[in-house]
């Protein structure tokens, strides 16, 4: 291939793909007029009940095995609530959470085919000698968890159409979830035809939270061209639109969140048992890069794109893109009780339009009147509710935010993707609409009859892990009581105010109206942080820290929304568009954070010259970031929200743990210890070493002929004459994209400014078309850097650093002193016993 003609590489593809053939529906076309696969064969969301069978009882520290205890936790919320009927609304939940699909097999089917192949879960969950992975080193490699009761399939399967997939572990019986009687599939197309209905929870595939569903469209023609040894061998024949596989791969909750037990991790983490796995610590060694792009070919631009997700983190808005690369550690969940009592002390939020349809808690009726879950609505549009993502933006209820994760990951995708083009945007974006849910998908209804049981779940189980019940755990521990005692303070005075959901009371008076969300926020926000500067808070705090019983239902964080121009952390994530008025997440935004004032400006630098600028940053919504919480901190380095500060260790071993953690604070703490070889400027005037991701070498984006129009195919043998530096034998490849390239210079372009975007087009072929036919890499990079400014003039977020901010009790700070050398490892031996 010669030089790059163009580096718009997204938008190449987008073109190059939109016109790609999709089967199109059964069951209606449009939005708001498209029903789910179970509507339209007539399936209702009764058919659709939630399982009981307690399969994941070890899970969790054995919690479902004590009804008496599990009723004891749950009564403050469900006063009255029995032991069984607490036991078994948990293991609905559960199971609810680690194996119900919701349908989703559609969507990353879809995925599949808008991807070029890239993403491919049917390889994902295979064992052929060909790939890279397989189960003997899946958690390695890719960071998933394999499955107890299942062994490596070494041979293809033929009750599986030849697919080198995992098997039942004979000794541990059938998986229940299997059971096509008791949990009958959703008959539409083939399934149920030529090839076997299933059950709707899908079969096992040995990862946890990947299930396997006949795929509807394997119907006799395409069952007769299925080859499974050209699948996994021959890219000419699975690099194609047209191929049909016989099964879907659907995702469940418990894909990206269930993880080992970090107090009880598995003796060797390829092969966990179940007593060795948790449901909420979050996907914290997840390769998205590796998972989303099975064959990781380090050339392709798009891998280089998710490699920027380091383990652990992922964009959520990945499928409905905002143009801005913003990847975001998977939250855990730990002490819901105690997130839920923040939201009722500083959770209030207004409601309007869709939003008003979220369920709540009232709706319930397992929640009687006398619960204090009742206090968390109030009709017709108040609110109070945790802010689960990270720039608080799912403000409408617990249930709505539950509910909003299901859909990310595909619930009711044959509406979701009406609304958008799925990965590569280029259309106008609309809301995901409540109301049409309800009526088009009984995924959707079954669904949301389920998530009551997913919180009651969570608020019985999602308990901290200590570090102190982990083995080895205490030669990792200070004994030293008076570190210990000064670790108090230090975090009193310093942490407290945004990392403790305990703090005085004098503290709402600076967040009326349980929030401050009908007035000005951020002056609410700049009192409050200039009285924790004072000694009346610290003398109020300190007492509360140091109570034998502080971290006890203590989620570790306020909750409230801090300005990112203070925490001075990479901006991108809070410049997230998808929850705006108008915006894909319309309906589950409060009106209180579409009407949040502006931050004011933020500073960013030149990623080449590394010059300051200021910048601007916009309202409705944007520029704040929810403190993370701390509980079990210990246990979930690498830190920030991006995982980009400390070394990342694969094993989830204990020591590996805190190897990582004594890595991520001494950087968090000492700045000046941060990797880089940029020099970051920060607000104070002193600058540390800092990180842009950036193309490591030259790069492409590459589309396999297959999955070309069939014009452009028809076409491609004139064409690759005429444009030989875009056509070629094998299809599309565009590049090289220059090596040093930061790469979210090219993925943050916002595609609504059209205008600014096509001039740059045409400066971009006027400057490349003088290339040299046999252009190297270097002069590539020559003519790219004309390009650079014009692109940083549409960029939705021109922030690349990743490992800056986060500054509290340190001397980068404008307004406060930082801590000297004892009181900072004071403070990291008080951490490691949360």
């Amino acid at each position: 291939m010669k030089s790059i003609r163009t580096p718009f590489v997204l938008g190449m593809l987008a073109l190059l793909v939109s016109s790609c053939s999709t089967q199109q529906s059964l069951c209606g076309e449009g939005a708001g007029k498209v029903r789910d696969e179970a509507l339209c064969v007539g399936r209702s969301a009764d058919s659709l009940q939630g399982a009981t069978e307690d399969y994941y009882a070890d899970m969790d520290y054995g919690i479902s095995k004590d009804p008496v205890e599990i009723a004891r936790r749950l009564d403050p919320y469900v006063p009255g609530i029995s032991p069984e009927e607490a036991r078994q609304a948990i293991v609905r939940g559960r199971n609810n959470w680690v194996v119900w699909t919701a349908g989703n097999d559609a969507l990353w089917n879809k995925i599949s085919n808008i991807s070029v192949g890239n993403l491919d879960f049917l390889k994902t969950v295979s064992n052929h000698p060909s790939l890279k992975f397989s189960r003997d080193n899946r958690w390695q490699y890719l960071g998933v968890v394999n499955e107890p009761c299942y062994i490596k399939g070494d041979a293809p399967r033929q009750d599986r159409y030849g697919l080198w997939l995992d098997r039942r572990d004979p000794s541990c019986g059938p998986d229940p979830f299997e059971n096509e009687d008791r949990y009958p599939g959703v008959k539409i197309g083939a399934r149920g035809d030529n090839i076997p209905a299933g059950s709707y929870y899908g079969y096992g595939t040995g990862i946890v939270g990947l299930r396997l569903f006949p795929n509807p469209d394997f119907d006799a023609q395409a069952e007769a061209k299925w080859d499974p040894e050209r699948y996994y061998n021959d890219r000419s024949y699975y690099a194609s639109k047209d191929l049909v596989k016989p099964y879907r791969v659907g995702m469940s909750c418990g894909f990206c969140h269930v993880g080992p037990n970090p107090s009880n991790p598995p003796a060797d983490p390829e092969h966990p048992k179940w007593e060795n796995l948790n449901s909420n610590p979050g996907a914290q060694y997840f390769w998205v890069d590796r998972i989303f792009m099975w064959d990781a070919d380090p050339s392709s631009f798009a891998y280089q794109l998710f490699h920027t997700s380091r383990p652990g983190a992922l964009d959520t808005s990945l499928i409905s893109s905002d143009y801005i690369n913003n990847p975001r550690t998977m939250n855990a969940i730990y002490n819901l009780g105690a997130r839920m009592d923040v939201a009722s002390r500083y959770g209030h939020e207004e409601l309007a339009g869709g939003g008003l349809n979220n369920r709540q808690f009232n709706d319930l009726a397992v929640v009687p009147a006398s619960s204090p879950l009742q206090q968390f609505y109030q009709a017709p549009d108040q609110v109070l509710t945790p802010r689960v993502l990270k720039d608080g933006a799912d403000s409408v209820g617990a249930l709505g935010a539950l509910n909003r994760v299901y859909i990310n990951i595909g619930l009711f995708s044959e509406e979701w993707l009406q609304h958008f083009r799925a990965l590569l945007g280029g259309k106008k974006i609309t809301p995901f609409e409540i109301e049409v849910a309800r009526k088009n998908s009984s995924y959707w209804n079954a669904n949301e009859a389920q998530t009551p049981d997913v919180a009651l779940f969570f608020l019985a189980s999602a308990q901290p892990d200590y570090l102190a019940n982990a083995p080895g755990g205490a030669d990792h521990m200070s004994q030293d009581a008076n570190q210990l005692e000064r670790g108090k303070t230090v975090f009193a005075d310093t942490c407290a105010r945004c990392h403790s959901s305990k703090l005085p009371e004098k503290t709402a008076e600076f967040f009326p109206d349980k929030g401050c969300v009908s007035g000005n926020y951020l002056q609410c926000w700049s009192r409050y942080w200039t009285w924790t500067q004072s000694m009346e808070f610290k003398s109020l705090m300190r007492p509360i820290v140091q109570s034998d019983d502080f971290l006890d239902n203590n989620f570790l964080s306020s909750e409230m929304r801090v300005p990112v121009t203070q925490l001075e952390t990479n901006a991108c994530s809070p410049l997230a568009t998808n929850g705006l008025d108008g915006n894909i997440w319309d309906n589950f935004t409060s009106e209180s954070y579409k009407g949040l004032p502006a931050v004011g400006t933020l500073r960013v630098q030149h990623p080449y010259s590394g010059e300051v600028r200021d910048y601007v940053m916009p309202d409705g919504g944007r520029g704040y970031t929810r403190p993370a919480s701390l509980v079990s901190a210990w246990s979930s380095a690498p830190f920030l929200l991006n995982n980009s500060l400390g070394e990342f260790k694969w094993s989830g071993s204990v020591e590996d743990r805190m190897a990582s953690f004594d890595d991520a604070i001494e950087k968090l703490l000492w700045p000046e210890k941060r990797e880089g070889d940029f020099s970051v400027v920060t607000r104070s005037g002193k600058t540390h070493p800092g990180m842009i991701d950036r193309t490591p070498a030259s790069s492409y984006l590459r589309v396999d002929t297959g999955y070309l129009p069939d014009f452009l195919q028809t076409l491609q043998g004139p064409l690759s004459r005429w444009l030989p530096w875009l056509f070629g034998e094998a299809g599309v490849e565009i590049g090289p994209i220059p090596a040093g390239t930061p790469i979210n210079l090219l993925s943050n372009i916002d595609m609504e400014e059209r205008s600014k975007v096509l001039k740059i087009l045409l400066k971009a072929k006027r400057d490349l078309k003088a290339l040299p036919e046999n252009a190297t890499d270097a002069d590539a990079r020559r003519v790219f850097a004309n390009l650079v400014d014009p692109l940083l003039d549409v960029s939705k977020c021109p922030d690349y650093v990743v490992n800056k901010g986060h500054y509290f009790g340190t001397d980068y700070l404008v307004d406060e002193q930082g801590l000297d050398d004892s009181d900072k490892q004071a403070l990291i031996a008080f951490l490691k016993t949360f």
